[in-house]
């Protein structure tokens, strides 16, 4: 390969690197200078989901895993009961799987999509 072709071939690849960065850091929150922005649009949602809402889970429960998943580092704001070690209050809520969402005293079984939470908690951006 020429030295011309390997400068190109460099650039490219450069240049595909600093692109990818700029993608993870805004899926991540990452700011591009100077590290973790604090208050980033999912860590703000979260915030106010833990505020209005519970999430009740069982330790074990893959799907239960996978929800909390979905926040990252963020799921540290939401109000979260595991019913293995709480089993009083979700019998008397009624909880017959998990994961199970209360917003605004609706149930809401299964794995909920972020989007799907802002809607059902009417969370504006």
């Amino acid at each position: 390969m020429g030295k011309e072709r390997l400068v190109t071939v460099g650039i490219i690849v450069l240049i595909l690197a600093v692109a990818g960065l700029i993608i993870y850091s805004k899926t991540v929150g990452f700011g591009p200078i100077g590290g973790i922005i604090q208050n980033t649009p999912l860590e703000a949602f979260s915030k106010y989901l833990g505020e209005n809402s519970v999430l009740y889970v069982q330790t074990g429960c893959s799907h239960c895993v996978e929800q909390e998943n979905l926040f990252g580092d963020n799921v540290k704001y939401l109000t979260i009961v595991d019913c293995l070690t709480d089993t009083e209050t979700c019998i008397n809520l009624g909880i017959e799987g998990t994961p199970t969402w209360i917003i605004n005293g609706q149930k809401y079984v299964g794995v909920q999509s972020i989007e799907k939470l802002k809607e059902l908690t009417n969370y504006q951006d």
